[in-house]
């Protein structure tokens, strides 16, 4: 997928139904469950085992790019919002970008020792705040910033997501750096908070997607 350069200011590409995204083609990115065998607990794959893991099937991508700024939107199906934290079966929605901090990074693992990645984080619940956070395999995901800028809008049946951030990153070796015309890779992420999905209980989009800097 490659990102398409616009004039208009990050503000903008912040509204999830704004003009700015109506110009850009989407890419359709087909998602699956993670495999149970890979959730980090005894109780977690047991409670699991007669359950399909990954209840949003694909995902709506599309991506724009500023002067200093790389907004993606993400747009999917979903009978009805879920915000808050429910009784243990019911959990906040929850969507995210994943990009490779190491070119070995594994995504179906989030990660692998010595061969992390980053994701563009954001829940339901946190508002229009979303997160950076790095993981190095199953279970070991944290947060290592909050200078990804989100806004999301639920109306009839669909979740629209903008997830932003400044090209430049943090400068730290958990914020990954981009720039104009570098080629990297994204993976996305969803996790539907009525099915009890949340940590490591998502669908996700299987492997690597090539990404192309305007």
């Amino acid at each position: 997928m490659k990102t398409f350069s616009t004039d208009h200011p990050l503000a903008s590409l912040l509204d999830p139904a704004g003009s700015p995204w109506s110009a850009v083609a989407a890419t359709v990115v087909a998602l699956d469950g993670t495999p149970l065998a890979m959730q980090p607990t005894a109780a977690v794959r047991n409670s699991w085992r007669d359950r399909p893991i990954g209840a949003v099937r694909s995902v709506e991508v599309r991506a724009l790019q500023s002067a200093d700024a790389l907004a993606f939107h993400l747009r999917w199906a979903d009978d009805a919002a879920n915000r808050d934290h429910g009784d243990n079966t019911v959990f906040p929605d929850a969507a995210a970008i994943a990009l490779p901090l190491h070119a070995d990074a594994p995504l179906i693992t989030m990660g692998a020792p010595g061969a992390p990645l980053t994701a563009w984080f954001w829940r339901a619940d946190s508002g229009n705040q979303g997160f950076e956070v790095r993981a190095e395999g199953p279970g070991s995901t944290r947060i290592t910033g909050r200078t990804v800028q989100a806004n999301a809008l639920w109306s009839d049946g669909v979740w629209q997501l903008v997830l932003a951030r400044s090209l430049a990153g943090e400068g730290t070796a958990d914020s990954i750096a981009l720039a104009s015309g570098q080629a990297s890779r994204f993976g996305v992420a969803v996790w539907e908070g009525a099915h009890g999905e949340r940590g490591g209980l998502k669908a996700f989009s299987g492997d690597w997607r090539e990404l192309l800097l305007a």
